[in-house]
Parts: structure tokens; sequence; C-alpha cells
């Protein structure tokens, strides 16, 4: 067995373990992940199809998990003014608290050292990168860490969007995102 088929099962079984102690209450796994992004998405971020592409799914299939946590009271679904066919969601109340409960494989990265979780973390954003270029897929990085991104006195601006960020905005997870080139700054 490779190093690398060693490495896939690993995280696979770590993948897995994690999704069987997802299952709480009346949340699958998806719906907690589904969840899990729109909690850390900006709000041009959280349409059924942002939320499909981060997770790697269908639409259709997104789309019926995002009603199914509106029917929750998990979310709720907003539609813009312009284009009552757009539509996007917000956690509630009830969904913010499911974000927020323990997760075992959370404890379990907590306990690593500063150095493992950073070396960890870079070795698994080369291996998403690369299966994102292999597979087409979008980067969906923090807007402060996108080509885009322009800093200003205490908050942030989107020069593709030509809107000004709330603070809060600068960390969160943007479908638009284009990672910074090395050497660029904002």
């Amino acid at each position: 067995m490779t190093q690398a088929l060693k490495i896939r099962t690993l995280i696979n079984r770590i993948s897995r373990i994690d999704a069987a102690d997802s299952w709480s209450d009346d949340l699958n796994p998806t719906q907690l992940a589904a969840l899990s992004y729109l909690a850390q998405a900006n709000r041009f971020s959280r349409a059924p199809s942002h939320v499909a592409a981060f997770l790697g799914t269908t639409r259709g299939t997104m789309s019926q998990t995002l009603k199914a946590l509106a029917r929750k009271d998990y979310v709720s679904e907003l539609r813009t003014e312009t284009d009552k066919r757009y539509m996007s969601y917000d956690l509630t109340v009830k969904g913010q608290a499911a974000t927020k409960r323990s997760n075992p494989l959370e404890k379990a990265l907590g306990t690593f050292n500063p150095a493992t979780s950073d070396s960890l973390e870079h070795g698994l954003n080369i291996v998403l990168q690369t299966m994102l270029l292999v597979n087409n897929g979008r980067a969906f990085g923090q807007c402060i860490d996108c080509s885009y991104y322009q800093s200003g006195a205490s908050k942030g601006y989107c020069a593709l969007l030509s809107i000004s960020l709330k603070p809060t905005e600068t960390k969160q997870i943007c479908h638009e995102q284009v990672p910074m080139q090395a050497g660029q700054s904002t």
C-alpha cells in the first residue's frame, strides 16, 4: 500500500467517523455541513448553488437539504427584491446553536500543538487546491485572502463587486474568491 493510499484511507475513515458523529436530534450530516458552511459564508455566497459547490454535491440535492432546514427552522429563506427567483439562506437562532455543538473531531484537532496544526492545515490545503484544479472547482476562500480584496481604514472593499465590506465579512467564505498570488498584497 502506497503512502498516498494510506493517507487517503485515513482521511476517508476520519471523514466517515465525523459524519457518523454528526447525526444529532433532527439533523443529518449533510444538513449539519450546510449549516456549518452558511455560518462561515458571506452574504453573497449563501445560494443553494454556492452551498452545493462548496460541499461537492448537486444543486437539486442542496436545494432539498436547505428546504428541509427551513421547515425545521434552522434557516430562513431570503429572496431579493430585484430577482424573485434568487434564493439565499441565513441561519436562524436555532441554526446558529446547531453549529456551535461540540464535535469530537474538532476536540481531537484542538489537542495538537500549533506547529502540527499549521502543518496539517497547510498540507490539506495543498491537497484541496490540487483536487479543485484537477476537477475545475472553485476555491471558496476568505475575502481577506482574495485578489479582489482591498484593505481600507477599518474595513475592506471588494473590487469585483464594487462594495465595502463589513469588518466581519473579511474573514468569511466567498464563492467569488480568487486566491492571492505569492507576493501580492492588499
